[in-house]
C-alpha cells in the first residue's frame, strides 16, 4: 500500500500537477493508512510564518487561523517542529503547555495527540511541516513513524518541484544580497507574532559600524561583501531564530530560543564574537563591527511595535555611549530620545511661528576692553514669551532639516543686521555664525551664505563660521572638506568652536584648515595658580600663534581672567565679564559706546574698566 501511494504521488509530481492537489492527495492517503489520524501540511516561509497547504479533513476556519502564525519552540507541535527542525511528538494536547495558546482552536476537533514532522531542504531550512492529529492520546507506532518519514520525503520532492513558483513568491520577501528575509518579511513576521505572554520573545536590532568607512575606502563592492559576510554570521550565531536584513547596514533577529531569551547578553556576545574575524571584502581583510540594541516583550512593551521601538531606543543609546557593544532596553532609556523629539517639534513650531530670534554677544579685545566682533546666537521665544537659549534645544540641530532652516534664518538675520549697523555708521569688524554638522549635508552651505549676504549687500569678508570639533575633524569625509574649502574660498573664516571638550587633538591642527580656535570656558574657569588649565591654555596659545591661528577665549567671567589671558598672549575673548547676548537694539547701543575704532569708545567692563597697561596685567598674573 505504501508503495502504491509513493508511485501515485511521484506520478503527480512528474506530471507537474499543482502542489496543493498533490499535498491533498498525500493527506488523504495517509488518513487511509493510519486509522484514527487526520493529516495536514503547512508550508513555512523564510520569515518563519506558517501557511496551510492541505488539510482535507480539518475545518477550513481552523486552517485559516493557522495562516501567518510564526513558528517558535512553544507554538504547538507544528510550529515547534518547524522551528527546531526536528519531529515533535505531543501525546496529549490538553496536557502540553506548547498547545496552550491554540487550545481554543483545537477544542471540538475530536483529537488528542499531535505528531509533527518538518520537511527540511538541503540548506537545513524547514520549508514545510506535516501534522498528524490522533484521536487518542498516544505516540506514533514504529510503523506510523516510518510512514510519516516516507511522506516527509514525498512532500519534500513535491515542494522542490514546486520550488520555482515558491521562489517567485518568496523573492519579494528575500534580500538579494544576503539571502536573508528582508524588511517586508520582517514586517509580516512582526505583525503575526503573539504578544500575549510577556517574555515570550525578544528582538535584536543590529547596525554595522564600519560599512561607510569600507564603502569610502575600498568601494561599494567591498561594502556589499561586508554586508553579506555579516548577514551570514549573524544568522549562524542566532539560529534557529530568524535573522532579517532590514536594509543598508541594519539587521534584526526575532528571538524565541529559550536559551537566548534566558541570557540576551550571551546571545549578543555570540554575534559580536562571530563578527570579530576578518572577512574577505574584494581582496581586503575587514572585520565587521556592529552595535546591538535589544528589547524583550514585556509588561510595558505589549505589542510588536513597542518592542521594535524599545530595541531602537537601546541601539541609539548603545551608539551614543560606545559603539561595538550591546545595550538592553530599560524604561528610562527612552527619555533622551523623547527629549530630542520634543526639541525638534518645539523648534519646528517656533520656526513656523517666526519665534526664533538672533542675539549677539560681544567679542572684546583683551587689551582695550573694546568690542572687536560679535557672535550671533540663536534664541527661541516660547509661546508664553519666555526666551530660551540654544543650549536648551541643541539636540534639535541633529535633525538635518531643522539645522538647515535655523542656519538659513540666522544667516539672513545677521546679514540684515550688519547692513542695519553699517547704514547707521556702526562698525562691526566680524560676526561669528554657528553651524552644525548637519549643515554640511543639506546642500551648499557656502552658496547659501553667499546668497543671504548678497541679498543684503554685505560682503562675506567679515563672517566667521563656527564649527564644532566633531564636524571639523570629520573633514576626512569629502563632503565636509569641500564645504570648508568653499567657505574659505568665498572669504569666510572658519573657527573651531569649544576646543578641548570634544575629540580634537593637537595633531588635527596640522590638517584642519581653521583660522580661529575658541578655547572652551571649561578651561577658562580654572585659570588659577597650580591648576593644569594654566599650562594647557598657555601652551595652546603659543602653539596657535606659531601656526598663525587666532585664539578666542570663551566664557570669561572676571576681569582677572581677562588679564591672565592677555598676559599669556590671547588677544580677544568673550563672556559675561563683558556682556551677555542681547538683541539687535541693545547690541546697537553697545556698539555706539564700545566698538573698537569708534571715536570715544570706552571699555565694556561693567566695573573696574581695564586700563590695558602691560604692568597691570603682569601684576595680576603674578598675584
Amino acid at each position: 500500500m505504501l508503495l502504491h501511494i509513493q508511485n501515485k504521488i511521484l506520478r503527480m509530481i512528474a506530471n507537474s500537477e499543482p502542489v496543493a492537489d498533490t499535498a491533498r492527495e498525500l493527506c488523504a492517503d495517509i488518513e487511509t493508512l493510519m486509522s484514527g489520524v487526520i493529516c495536514s501540511i503547512l508550508t513555512v516561509d523564510q520569515a518563519g510564518l506558517l501557511h496551510p497547504l492541505a488539510a482535507p479533513s480539518l475545518p477550513a476556519d481552523y486552517s485559516s487561523a493557522l495562516d501567518g502564525m510564526m513558528v517558535g519552540p512553544e507554538v504547538g507541535s507544528c510550529g515547534a517542529a518547524a522551528y527546531l527542525r526536528e519531529p515533535v511528538i505531543i501525546e496529549d494536547i490538553r496536557r502540553d503547555l506548547r498547545c496552550a495558546r491554540s487550545m481554543g482552536l483545537i477544542e471540538g476537533l475530536g483529537v488528542s495527540g499531535c505528531w509533527s514532522f518538518p520537511v527540511v531542504n538541503a540548506a537545513g531550512d524547514a520549508i514545510a511541516v506535516i501534522g498528524f492529529y490522533s484521536d487518542q492520546a498516544r505516540s506514533p507506532s514504529a510503523s506510523e513513524r516510518a510512514l510519516a518519514e516516507a511522506c516527509v520525503d514525498l512532500c519534500g520532492l513535491a515542494l522542490q518541484r514546486h520550488e520555482r513558483a515558491v521562489d517567485r513568491e518568496r523573492r519579494a520577501n528575500i534580500d538579494a544580497l544576503t539571502g536573508l528575509p528582508n524588511r517586508s518579511a520582517y514586517n509580516g513576521a512582526m505583525a503575526q507574532i503573539p504578544c500575549d505572554v510577556p517574555g515570550a520573545w525578544a528582538l535584536f536590532i543590529i547596525d554595522l559600524d564600519n560599512l561607510k568607512i569600507v564603502n569610502d575606502t575600498f568601494g561599494h563592492l567591498a561594502g556589499d561583501a561586508l554586508i553579506k559576510a555579516a548577514g551570514t554570521r549573524i544568522a549562524r550565531a542566532m539560529a534557529p531564530d530568524v535573522s532579517f536584513r532590514l536594509g543598508g547596514d541594519e539587521f534584526a533577529v526575532i528571538i524565541q530560543n529559550p536559551g537566548s531569551l534566558a541570557d540576551l547578553n550571551a546571545a549578543a556576545e555570540r554575534v559580536l564574537i562571530e563578527l570579530e574575524r576578518s572577512a574577505d571584502c574584494e581582496g581586503h581583510a575587514v572585520a565587521p563591527r556592529a552595535t546591538i540594541g535589544g528589547a524583550v516583550l514585556g509588561v510595558s512593551e505589549r505589542s510588536a511595535m513597542a518592542v521594535n521601538e524599545a530595541a531602537d531606543f537601546a541601539l541609539y543609546h548603545a551608539k551614543e555611549t560606545g559603539r561595538g557593544g550591546f545595550v538592553r532596553y530599560w524604561p528610562g532609556i527612552g527619555t533622551r530620545i523623547t527629549r530630542r523629539r520634543d526639541a525638534i517639534r518645539d523648534v519646528a513650531d517656533a520656526l513656523a511661528d517666526d519665534r526664533m530670534e538672533t542675539h549677539y554677544q560681544p567679542i572684546v579685545g583683551l587689551d582695550t576692553g573694546e568690542i572687536v566682533g560679535l557672535e550671533a546666537l540663536c534664541r527661541m521665544r516660547t509661546v508664553t514669551g519666555e526666551l530660551v537659549s540654544a543650549l536648551a534645544f541643541r539636540e534639535a540641530t541633529s535633525d538635518a532639516h531643522i539645522a538647515a532652516e535655523l542656519t538659513q534664518r540666522v544667516a539672513v538675520t545677521v546679514a540684515r543686521d550688519i547692513a542695519f549697523w553699517r547704514d547707521r555708521g556702526l562698525l562691526v569688524q566680524q560676526v561669528g555664525l554657528n553651524v552644525s554638522t548637519a549643515d554640511f549635508y543639506t546642500g551648499s552651505l557656502a552658496q547659501k551664505l553667499e546668497d543671504a549676504f548678497g541679498r543684503a549687500g554685505v560682503p562675506l569678508g567679515g563672517l566667521i563660521v563656527e564649527v564644532s570639533e566633531d564636524a571639523c575633524i570629520g573633514r576626512s569625509d569629502r563632503v565636509v572638506a569641500r564645504e570648508i574649502e568653499a567657505l574659505r574660498a568665498a572669504g569666510v573664516r572658519v573657527a573651531l568652536d569649544d576646543f578641548g571638550t570634544g575629540h580634537a587633538s593637537l595633531t588635527h591642527l596640522l590638517n584642519v584648515p581653521v583660522d580661529i580656535i575658541k578655547i572652551d570656558q571649561a578651561f577658562i574657569g580654572r585659570l588659577w595658580p597650580d591648576d593644569p588649565s594654566m599650562v594647557i591654555v598657555e601652551g595652546l596659545i603659543d602653539i596657535a600663534r606659531q601656526l598663525g591661528i587666532e585664539i578666542v577665549a570663551e566664557g570669561i567671567e572676571t576681569e582677572v581672567q581677562a588679564s591672565q589671558l592677555w598676559s599669556m598672549g590671547c588677544k580677544v575673548g568673550q563672556g559675561f565679564a563683558f556682556a551677555r547676548a542681547a538683541d539687535r537694539d541693545t547690541t546697537s547701543a553697545l556698539l555706539r559706546r564700545h566698538a573698537s575704532g569708534r571715536e570715544g569708545a570706552t571699555p565694556i567692563f561693567a566695573q573696574s574698566p581695564m586700563e590695558g597697561s602691560t604692568s597691570r596685567v603682569r601684576r595680576v598674573r603674578s598675584a
